[in-house]
């Protein structure tokens, strides 16, 4: 596997959104994560197919609430 560095402008207000969201201390590991999810999460996919996915879901969670 090839490393490389990357860097990013965020606003330190989106920075430690993301910290607390990932329950990460450190930007990196913060970065790392959010990259990690954002590749392995089934509704990164910007298809119609994604949605109608989604939608499906959400519809099956308040059938399931109700």
């Amino acid at each position: 596997m090839k490393i490389v560095h990357a860097q990013t402008v965020l606003a330190e207000e989106q920075l430690e959104a993301l910290k607390k969201k990932t329950n990460e201390p450190s930007t990196k590991d913060a970065l790392s994560a959010a990259v990690d999810h954002y590749l392995e999460c089934e509704y990164t996919d910007l298809s119609d197919e994604m949605w109608t996915h989604k939608l499906e879901k959400v519809v099956q969670r308040k059938q399931t609430n109700k």
